[in-house]
C-alpha cells in the first residue's frame, strides 16, 4: 500500500438552487485551479433567507489534494 500525504484546500461554493449545487460548483472551481482532488469535507453551512424562504445557499468545503 502506498502511503499518501494530502494537502487541504478551502472553498466556499454558493447557489440560490440547493447545498448539493453549492457544493458542486465549489469543486467544479477547485478543479480547476487544483490537481490531484481526492475527497471532500463539508465543514459549514450556510443560507440566506429572503421573505421568510432560503434565498441562496453558502457550503464550506474542504479538499485533499494528493501531493506528488
Amino acid at each position: 500500500m502506498t502511503d499518501h500525504v494530502y494537502q487541504l484546500l478551502e472553498f466556499v461554493g454558493s447557489s440560490p438552487v440547493s447545498q448539493d449545487e453549492a457544493i458542486r460548483n465549489a469543486i467544479k472551481r477547485a478543479a480547476a485551479t487544483a490537481s490531484a482532488l481526492r475527497w471532500f469535507e463539508v465543514k459549514e453551512t450556510r443560507g440566506q433567507i429572503v421573505d421568510g424562504k432560503v434565498a441562496h445557499w453558502q457550503v464550506t468545503i474542504r479538499i485533499g489534494s494528493t501531493l506528488e
